[in-house]
C-alpha cells in the first residue's frame, strides 16, 4: 500500500504523509497514541498523591516544588486553606551568594522550613513530594528538614 501512495498522488515516499498508527475508536488503543509530557505526568502523579495526603493545623503538609533553577517548600493547612510557613532558595539569608539549583540549596531550604515550623510550634508534618521522584534535591530537602527537627 505504501508504494501505491506515491503512484496515485505523484508524491515520492520521502514526501508522502505518514498514516496514523493508532485508531481513535475501538476496544484497543495503541500506546503510541498517548501524547503526554513529563510535566503533565508529574501533575498526574501529584494529583494521585494529593488524594491521600492532606495537612491539618496539628500536622501540616510539607509541599515541595522544584523548578529548574530553584526549590520551594511550604507548610500548608489544607483544612483551613492557609499556608503556615514557606521557604525557598530565593530568600535572603537562606543561601547567600550561591545558586539555588543544587542539593546544597535544597538542604538550606529544608533547614529554613524546619526553623519556620519550629517558630510556629509545628513538630510533625506530612511530606508531599509534589509528584517528583524522592531523589536528589527533593531528598536533600527532606533530610535537612528532618535534621532540623521535623518528624515525618
Amino acid at each position: 500500500m505504501s508504494g501505491l501512495v506515491g503512484a496515485f498522488t505523484g508524491l515520492s515516499m520521502a514526501t508522502a504523509p505518514r498514516a496514523q498508527t493508532c485508531r481513535a475508536s475501538g476496544p484497543r488503543v495503541a500506546t503510541t497514541c498517548k501524547s503526554s509530557s513529563s510535566s503533565a505526568d508529574r501533575i498526574a502523579r501529584h494529583k494521585r498523591i494529593r488524594k491521600k495526603v492532606s495537612g491539618t493545623a496539628e500536622r501540616p503538609r510539607l509541599a515541595v516544588f522544584r523548578s529548574n533553577n530553584h526549590i520551594y517548600a511550604q507548610l500548608v493547612d489544607d483544612v483551613a486553606g492557609v499556608t503556615l510557613a514557606a521557604a525557598n532558595s530565593l530568600q535572603e539569608g537562606v543561601l547567600p551568594g550561591k545558586f539555588g539549583q543544587n542539593k546544597v540549596a535544597a538542604a538550606a531550604v529544608g533547614k529554613a522550613i524546619a526553623a519556620a515550623a519550629k517558630a510556629k510550634n509545628v513538630e510533625t508534618v506530612v511530606f508531599d513530594r509534589g509528584g517528583y521522584v524522592y531523589h536528589g534535591r527533593v531528598a536533600a530537602l527532606a533530610d535537612a528538614a528532618r535534621d532540623g527537627g521535623l518528624n515525618f
